[in-house]
């Protein structure tokens, strides 16, 4: 029972940091039938680095997502696995491992790379990353981004003066 406790509230969507990756609040889907998350990517290639070691080579989100930063990015550590796909299909998928920021907390995870172009969310949330640390209310969405919001303004207000004449 205590383990609830300890675990934030977020809604069916939420914003999100990727700071390894210079992406910054970017909107992402919460889905618990989802077993690995996904970002979108797009130009996914494995190259062969002047060194014989292979790597994947990728772009994230497309020009026209407001957080998209022109960047291309190089993993050496990487694997490829059959991910089933929301539609049932199974499609073979890179997976790399970064850093992502929901609610405040820091967390190194899995993602799979896919083009996700035709979907509303370039982010998709699964149960690896949830479980242990988040309960979903689906009735609720961007709690992090209020939370984040209330605390700035918290910070920004100046404690009033006490009124020294007497």
């Amino acid at each position: 029972m205590t383990e609830s406790l300890e675990k934030k509230i977020i809604g069916r969507r939420e914003m999100v940091d990727f700071p390894g990756l210079e992406l910054f609040e970017v909107e992402a889907k919460i889905d618990t039938g989802a077993f690995t998350s996904s970002i979108h990517c797009n130009n996914i290639r494995e190259v062969t680095q002047a060194d014989g070691r292979k790597a994947i080579h990728f772009e994230l989100l497309d020009p026209s997502h407001p957080a998209y930063n022109h960047k291309a990015f190089e993993f050496n550590d990487f694997t490829l696995r059959n991910v089933k796909s929301s539609f049932g299909d199974v499609q073979e998928r890179y997976i790399i491992r970064t850093s992502i920021v929901v609610h405040g907390q820091e967390i190194e995870t899995e993602f799979s790379l896919s083009d996700r172009s035709d979907l509303k969310y370039p982010v998709l949330l699964g149960r690896t990353l949830l479980r242990r640390r988040f309960v979903v209310d689906v009735s609720k969405k961007n709690l992090s981004l209020k939370a984040k919001n209330k605390k700035a303004t918290k910070a920004k207000r100046v404690p009033k003066k006490k009124d020294q004449t007497s």
